[in-house]
């Protein structure tokens, strides 16, 4: 799968992704320092699901009326970190390209996953 990991994603996942054969963009290593826009842009024009711990990106994401391609909303504390790759890994090989066109939250022993509302071609 293709992601666009945001300047708030914890960098273990982007490794733990990239390990596995995943093809991870980092906005710190193209982009750094782009606003919020640009990178739902970024991640929507190459058609990536965005990883991020910016809790921004859920207004900004529900808000938009252009096709989006996904988002994996991260809300892990300090004390569950370690676990975080183990948990996306587990999430991205179960779910695969479902959640493209879906805004999943992932807080510890839990995650869930809405379909976004994506507009129709007419």
């Amino acid at each position: 799968m293709r992601f666009l990991a945001d300047e708030s994603c914890d960098f273990a996942v982007v490794h733990a992704l990239r390990s596995r054969g995943h093809d991870v963009l980092a906005v710190s290593e193209v982009e750094q320092g782009a606003d919020d826009e640009r990178v739902i842009e970024l991640a929507r024009s190459d058609l990536r699901v965005l990883i991020t711990e910016d809790k921004d990106f859920g207004q900004l994401t529900y808000a938009t009326t252009q096709t989006r391609s996904g988002v994996i909303f991260i809300r892990y504390p300090v004390t569950a970190r370690s676990a975080l790759p183990d948990v996306i890994l587990k999430l991205v090989s179960t779910k695969g390209d479902s959640l493209l066109g879906c805004f999943a939250t992932v807080i510890p022993g839990k995650i869930r996953i809405n379909r976004l509302d994506l507009p129709t071609d007419k």
